[in-house]
């Protein structure tokens, strides 16, 4: 390791994205290859919002200029949705709104203004989205964890409000959520949020919401009472913009305003901010495919729990989480792996993580094939 570099760093393991496409020996050219590892959205954008962008870019766009380093307007449409999708007695402003390169950028600067200088660790629920405690430890700063439910992934309360007690030096500083949660796709409970809603206003409560527009469960409503929440969201699943590493936080102008001071300057792209307006003025145009996500979702799990060797869990995202049900032959991990093994060489990419696997719910042609695939190989293998 160069001398130079942190010591800690080399314990540390990077995220790893999905390789896009199958490593290894190339599958077959008449194989299809579906990428249902990542949690996009099977479906581009429309062809005529892709040449509405392109003559954006053409006629509006100056290449040799700064974007706007301010996302005004951006951060206005943003703001307009949000009201629109719910019930605010206070209504959302751009003083609520921060914009990042993806939610991950968020998070980090969400970390630094939080608990740098020793002056915070976090707590997270695992399983969960990996890159909350990825970007704390890139930053030295403590990540602790408590487990979920076996049966139904729920928060192990008990352990995290001992935790939230009990540790010190540094006290825990942030709580991270994901609701519904990643990769287990359960929304919060009440009895969960009634445990977010008791912490001390000392403790930032960040809720990761971005599969709201699967779910249409929010908290939203609740922000202009609990200034130490802050919820964060994405224009990388419903609204089709992964390509485009969008995301954005509501929260109280006073810490959108310290996020600002952290946020990088022109972090985002003019064609960037371009398509997520275009997003939102044609957002009934790309939202009106949830329904049939939703509806292949259902289709999807009650096909695959029919399978004795599946134990299948409900969803309210645009993913699935499942796991094999072993026998004294063969352990859950190398079920698990070989499971995701064989998905891969037959040309369906999953994420395996947490105990179990991930399967992001595709287009009607994806599905049926992974559906028939995973049949097959359960079929074919005594677990």
């Amino acid at each position: 390791m160069l001398p130079f570099i942190r010591s800690d760093l080399a314990q540390l393991t990077a995220y790893t994205p999905h390789p896009g496409g199958i490593s290894g020996e190339p599958a077959a050219s008449s194989v299809p290859i579906d990428r249902l590892d990542t949690n996009e959205s099977p479906f581009d954008l429309p062809r005529e919002l892709k040449e509405k962008l392109a003559w954006t870019y053409q006629q509006l766009i100056e290449a040799n200029r700064y974007p706007d380093g301010g996302h005004a307007a951006l951060r206005q449409a943003i703001a307009e949705y949000v009201n629109e999708s719910a019930a605010l007695e206070v209504s959302v402003t751009p003083a609520n709104i921060s914009v990042g390169n993806g939610s991950d950028e968020l998070i980090r600067s969400l970390l630094i203004a939080t608990c740098l200088k020793g002056e915070g660790a976090i707590l997270v629920a695992n399983p969960t989205f990996s890159m909350y405690g990825i970007l704390a430890q890139t930053l030295g700063i403590p990540v602790m964890s408590v487990a979920r439910q076996e049966t139904n992934f729920e928060i192990d309360l008990a352990a995290a409000q001992a935790a939230v007690e009990q540790t010190q030096n540094p006290p825990i500083r942030v709580v991270f959520v994901v609701h519904p949660n990643s990769p287990t796709a359960n929304a919060l409970t009440l009895r969960e949020l009634e445990w977010l809603r008791s912490l001390p206003t000392s403790i930032l409560v960040v809720i990761d919401e971005a599969y709201f527009e699967f779910s249409q469960t929010s908290v939203v409503d609740e922000l202009p009472q609990r200034p130490n929440w802050v919820v964060l969201r994405t224009f990388s699943k419903a609204f089709r913009l992964a390509a485009h590493r969008i995301g954005y936080a509501i929260a109280h102008p006073e810490l959108i305003a310290a996020l600002e001071k952290i946020r990088l300057p022109y972090n985002l792209p003019s064609f960037t901010q371009a398509a997520a307006q275009v997003a939102l003025a044609h957002r009934q145009l790309l939202l009106e495919l949830i329904p049939q996500i939703i509806t292949e979702r259902e289709r999807l799990i009650h096909a695959l729990a029919q399978h004795p060797a599946l134990q299948v869990w409900p969803s309210a995202a645009n993913f699935i989480y499942l796991r094999p049900v072993v026998s004294k032959n063969c352990s859950t991990t190398e079920a698990l792996t070989l499971l995701a093994q064989e998905l891969k060489a037959q040309g369906t990419l999953v994420r395996h993580t947490g105990g179990g696997i991930r399967i992001t719910v595709g287009s009607t042609e994806e599905n049926a094939r992974s559906l028939n695939r995973v049949q097959a190989i359960l079929n074919s293998f005594e677990f």
